[in-house]
């Protein structure tokens, strides 16, 4: 695909970043990448640190000849699905939360209810355009520096700084028809949701566990046609139903295995877990207490149960520290034991199943060597040429509130990290990390000389590493007048209230209400 002129600007904005990392790595200085937004819930830094902008990187080009698109990393998923349908395309792999940037998605690890077919979002990438630690602007992909592309793949840009990709369309449906199986316990949720990916129909799988009780397998089929019947289905706007109430609601009196069918228009589809963040967004109700979960009430504060506000809210309020936000990946073998230990240990529910391919290995996609396929013993790789895969694994949602005491949760967060090794699982590294140094690298003992040699090879020393990326920040003492304004504002309630005015500031409130995706009728 050719740049159009437009691209230009794109241009000057990449040798402003290449110059900038390249005085920074002259002088032997390091620095971070600011992005304007994050769907992460790790710490974020302050402005003191050498900062390279690159919120600005927000161009769309679709190539509706070839299928493909031009897309800057801080291009959004619901501006990328509004650019592409546009075409009568669609990505294979589009995040569920509408604010997630491509960028985020290939640097990090996103894994989405399409991802058992295609993979993770970095699998539908053709090529990426990546600026190394010595101020080098280059290309790579498959072919060409496939060492580079395979490893900036997950290193949550620890290898460099992607600042362009080419994406892989395919024809857009119109409908997304939908249908929730009831399965009556946590084993039959994962072996019938494991039976549905080998359905060459299923062009979409996920699941929720409600209880050890009411588990719902959910499968999405891609469709141009709609019985008359069936009315359509939408989850966007102030007075629809939040995604996963309804599912709920629609399958709490079905008996086991059987199922309702409904239609949904596929952006609504793409983005049903906006509202409430899935499920995340009750626990605002929780933390204010005195505002009652019922329907009006979450029609009366809809512009705040969007993913974007909430992730404000999230990181200004302080409810990060107390909020167990963890996406973890297991084998199925082990998954059923694992839900038993979130059960006993953090009374989380519901939780969220999503399938997963295999991966390439190494990598810091939550994949593990203890579970190649056909059981290979794991060597030790200096580059990506190893055609080593992982198992097919089932990522297991965890979100809810962790214990009050902050020693106590984290204890919980560590004990859940070992637990999750022991049954031969890894976690996605957007999340708080709770290991000390040596810890981590024990985990990542295979990935750990693979992944200084790249790091060595394409200049990323100035960097920070993954492990410094990953890291929960130790709890300060709050000494400082400033210290202690900053603890005052993350107090009950007013770090939420503050939370939600910065969200108010932001904008993003007009972001939801202007998208061109919502289901507005026929």
């Amino acid at each position: 695909m050719h740049l159009p002129p437009a691209m230009d600007r794109h241009s000057q904005a990449v040798n402003e970043i290449a110059t900038a990392v390249r005085r920074f790595h002259q002088s032997g200085q390091s620095y971070r990448v600011y992005h304007g937004s994050s769907n992460s819930t790790r710490p974020r830094h302050g402005p003191g640190e050498n900062i390279i902008d690159i919120s600005k990187l927000t161009y769309i080009a679709v190539d509706a000849t070839h299928h493909s698109a031009l897309v800057e990393p801080n291009v959004p998923m619901d501006r990328l699905v509004e650019a592409t349908l546009a075409h009568g395309l669609v990505p294979l792999v589009v995040m569920e939360f509408p604010g997630i940037t491509a960028g985020g998605g290939f640097s990090g690890t996103s894994g989405e209810s399409s991802s058992f077919r295609h993979g993770f979002f970095n699998d539908t990438v053709n090529w990426v355009e990546i600026v190394l630690g010595n101020g080098d602007v280059v290309r790579a992909s498959r072919q060409e520096r496939a060492d580079l592309f395979h490893g900036a793949a997950g290193a949550a840009g620890t290898l460099g700084i992607v600042t362009l990709m080419e994406l892989r369309l395919v024809p857009a449906r119109k409908w997304v028809k939908t249908t929730y199986q009831r399965v009556p316990s946590t084993a039959h949720a994962v072996s019938e949701i494991q039976a549905q990916t080998t359905n060459p129909e299923n062009d979409y799988i996920d699941g929720i566990i409600y209880s050890p009780t009411h588990s719902v397998i959910i499968t999405g089929q891609l469709t141009d046609t709609k019985p008359s019947s069936s009315p359509a289905q939408t989850f966007s706007h102030a007075g629809d139903p939040w995604f996963y109430l309804h599912v709920q609601a629609a399958t709490s009196n079905l008996p086991s295995h059987s199922t309702v069918v409904e239609y949904i228009p596929l952006p609504e589809y793409l983005f049903r877990y906006d509202r409430a963040g899935f499920w995340v967004g009750r626990q605002g109700y929780t933390y204010f207490a005195v505002i009652p979960f019922t329907r009006f009430f979450r029609w009366l504060l809809d512009d705040y149960s969007h993913t974007r506000t909430l992730y404000h809210a999230l990181h200004a309020s302080g409810i990060a520290t107390q909020f167990v936000v963890q996406d973890l990946a297991l084998p199925y073998a082990t998954a059923e034991k694992f839900i038993g230990w979130v059960e006993r240990e953090l009374g989380v529910w519901p939780l969220w199943l999503c399938p997963l391919r295999e991966s390439k290995l190494p990598s810091f996609h939550p994949v593990t060597h203890q579970q190649a396929r056909n059981g290979e013993n794991e060597k030790e790789h200096s580059d990506s040429t190893s055609t080593s895969m992982s198992q097919p694994m089932l990522n297991i949602g965890v979100w809810g509130w962790g214990p009050r005491s902050h020693g106590e949760f984290v204890a919980k967060n560590r004990a859940l990290e070992a637990q999750l090794a022991e049954l031969g699982g890894r976690k996605w590294l957007y999340a708080r990390t709770y290991y000390s140094c040596a810890e981590f690298w024990q985990e990542y003992a295979h990935e750990r000389p693979w992944y200084q040699g790249l790091r060595e090879k394409y200049f990323a020393s100035s960097l920070p590493s993954i492990y410094d990326k990953v890291k929960d920040e130790p709890r300060v003492e709050w000494k400082s007048p400033r210290q202690w304004g900053e603890a005052w504002l993350k107090t009950w309630p007013i770090g939420g209230i503050y939370g939600m005015v910065l969200a108010t500031l932001s904008g993003d409130i007009g972001l939801h209400r202007q998208a061109t995706w919502r289901y507005k009728g026929e």
